[in-house]
């Protein structure tokens, strides 16, 4: 777990890809933190090392056959529970399967915003209707189903904004073979946003 304290009232809980807690959430941390967040990024894989990006299918095989969506989702909802007390605002940004465990969450109680990267299992838990603000990024295209279609359903939801980027999914990540420079500083700029308008100005 990577946890960044700047006592600050609002916490922003980060939650990682399939690969663990590699360079690029190690980025994220501290670039929120640097704005002042306090930051907590649980490991939800229980791995010494990340997955390396050549090794993605195995990555995705371990945290479906050993995590799974339901435990980890699980996990942040205990998590988010541990920490209600100590924060005034609770926020969370999830990049790809962490982006659907974020939506499995967010008909919780004392979040008060959602970001979340192409999040392609969304798709499979549209009946879920988020209880605070949440902002959706996906790619242009994903090979396994219509995106355009996916942000279409999701336009008629309470509560949420989503967005296709240029790019393919991994977009924003600068250690990655996709990342897509104007995509990754765009959604950043949104997400930082986000997070001043919607979460932390308004009581």
């Amino acid at each position: 777990m990577i946890s960044m304290d700047k006592k600050s009232d609002t916490v922003i809980v980060v939650l990682h890809e399939i690969y663990g807690i590699n360079q690029h959430m190690q980025h994220m941390c501290k670039l929120l933190s640097d704005q002042g967040y306090d930051v907590i990024c649980p490991d939800l894989l229980g791995r010494e090392t990340p997955f390396d990006y050549s090794q993605e299918e195995a990555a995705y095989l371990n945290f479906m056959e050993n995590v799974g969506f339901a435990h980890a989702s699980s996990q942040i909802k205990s998590l988010l529970l541990s920490i209600r007390d100590r924060y005034k605002k609770i926020c969370i940004v999830g990049f790809s399967i962490g982006a659907t465990i974020a939506w499995l969450c967010s008909e919780e109680k004392g979040i008060d915003g959602i970001v979340g990267f192409y999040g392609s299992r969304i798709r499979n838990y549209l009946e879920l209707t988020p209880q605070c603000p949440t902002l959706l990024f996906f790619p242009q295209e994903e090979p396994s189903f219509d995106v355009d279609e996916l942000i279409s359903t999701l336009d008629h939801h309470h509560n949420v904004s989503a967005y296709q980027c240029n790019g393919q999914h991994g977009f924003s990540d600068p250690y990655s073979s996709r990342y897509h420079v104007h995509s990754a500083q765009k959604t950043l700029n949104e997400m930082l946003e986000f997070f001043r308008e919607k979460v932390t100005i308004h009581e």
